[in-house]
């Protein structure tokens, strides 16, 4: 039982976890915000909020195309709603906080290896190394 303790109490178990409830809990949010906003809008806009009557049949099989686009557009209102909303401001707040580091080596001029940035001679070819 200790070992089985040990398992669950470990970091990776325990962020795992998390994240796949607050995953879970943030799919419901952004499947609410495109079904009860955006999709609305669309229709709104097209005139048609709903194209899951377009199908065609063939040799009795039929083929719901617009179940399709139903599942197309709802994935692509997502994804832009998920971009737009969590990753872009993620990517600036990330860039704003982020200091830019100074590189920590060089190539040499004579034998284009890389070198430490406060070499004065190269470890490779020995030659001296300007400031």
């Amino acid at each position: 039982m200790s070992g089985f303790k040990n398992f669950i109490l470990r970091g990776n178990v325990v962020d795992m976890a998390v994240g796949i409830v607050v995953g879970a809990a943030f799919s419901t949010v952004v499947n609410a915000f495109v079904k009860d906003l955006l999709t609305p809008f669309i229709a709104a806009i097209v005139k048609q909020p709903d194209f899951s009557g377009i199908a065609f049949t063939i040799n009795d099989s039929k083929f719901l195309i617009g179940e399709f686009v139903n599942a197309l557009i709802s994935f692509m209102l997502i994804a832009t709603a998920v971009y737009f909303g969590v990753v872009l401001p993620i990517n600036k707040l990330l860039a704003a906080v982020q200091k830019p580091t100074a590189p920590a080596t060089r190539f040499c001029p004579e034998c284009l290896s890389e070198i430490p940035i406060k070499a004065r001679k190269c470890a490779h070819c020995t030659s001296p190394i300007p400031a």
